[in-house]
């Protein structure tokens, strides 16, 4: 049965570096990282966040895919169905994969496919970052989020136990791509983005 794609959280565009204290310290031979996770994890509000700290550019990998096929990600599911979409995100994913300096947000669905995980993988200097949360709060993020701005409601949590079952069978994927997997629980966004920053320093 196709499945619908996930709501995006945000407006998805790319971000160019803006003016923030000097760039952090993170190992050099890094050009690029990854943020993975669930619906409500934040990858776009942590991803510009970190970015911006680090003088990178920020990439969505959604808006990616939708400024390259010029339709939107619904658009593209009802169009050509689940399988074609996700070999559009691959090759939309091998692209971003090739720009350097670049904090990229995944789609939740993007690490089921094999190809995907492969190329997060084998691409090197590549460090791919999952956050974390469990789902009932990650579940209550998108509900607050939604409550916020309607545009933003995601049929996908419509039935809560089907979005569980699809966090549950994501969850072990994610924790098995990631270099690095922060827990968000009870961390602001501003919080979540020092947490990795002093990681990632760590990793010198």
């Amino acid at each position: 049965m196709t499945t619908q794609p996930e709501a995006q959280t945000e407006t998805p565009t790319e971000s160019k570096p803006i003016n923030e204290p000097g760039p952090q310290p993170i190992p050099a031979h890094l050009r690029r990282l990854v943020l993975t996770g669930f619906m409500g994890a934040g990858k776009s509000t942590i991803g510009r966040l970190l970015a911006a700290r680090l003088n990178w550019s920020f990439l969505d990998l959604d808006a990616h895919l939708e400024a390259r096929t010029g339709a939107t990600i619904p658009q593209l599911f009802e169009r050509h169905g689940e399988a074609h979409f996700r070999r559009l995100e691959s090759t939309a994913l091998a692209s971003a994969l090739g720009r350097d300096h670049t904090v990229l947000a995944l789609g939740g669905g993007t690490p089921e496919e094999l190809t995907n995980r492969l190329l997060l993988e084998q691409t090197p200097a590549t460090f791919t970052i999952f956050l974390d949360a469990p789902f009932p709060t990650l579940f209550d993020r998108c509900m607050l989020q939604d409550l916020g701005d309607p545009a933003l409601a995601r049929p996908v949590l419509a039935d809560p136990t089907t979005a569980q079952q699809r966090f549950n069978k994501r969850h072990p994927l994610y924790r098995r791509l990631a270099n690095l997997t922060i827990d968000t629980t009870d961390l602001s966004t501003d919080q979540t983005v020092e947490d990795l920053l002093r990681h990632l320093a760590k990793q010198n």
